[in-house]
């Protein structure tokens, strides 16, 4: 169901191995890619010292924006997962120095539970 799911706009896992030669322009000297999940053609790539969000833009996608958040930034989070009528769940982040959270839709039931357990696991206390 991993390609149907993406298809549909649910979170899926990505391939480390993969996903860290894509990135390893980006990432510091020995900072290492721990988990990576997928939307369509956005990503949350998750590092040992960072999340980073990107965005693909246009419709070809060659326009993209990585956004570099540090766990320390991050306030807090919320997860409002889809109900009976609802096509997706929302992730949101409070980012220190933000007045408004980052929106991030996540699809139905798939893949958020996986991302909440990866902040809770990074985000200070």
């Amino acid at each position: 169901m991993g390609l149907l799911d993406m298809l549909l706009g649910h979170a899926s896992d990505k391939p480390l191995d993969d996903v860290a030669a894509d990135f390893q322009p980006l990432l510091a000297p020995g900072e290492t890619v721990q988990r990576a999940f997928g939307l369509v053609r956005d990503l949350m790539v998750f590092t040992d010292r960072r999340l980073i969000l990107v965005d693909k833009q246009g419709v070809t996608g060659r326009r993209t924006e990585y956004l570099s958040l540090p766990y320390r930034s991050i306030a807090m989070y919320s997860l409002e997962t889809a109900g009976h009528f609802d096509l997706e769940a929302e992730l949101k982040l409070w980012v220190s120095g933000q007045s408004q959270p980052l929106v991030r839709s996540l699809g139905r039931n798939t893949g958020a539970e996986d991302i909440i357990a990866v902040l809770a696991e990074h985000v200070p206390r």
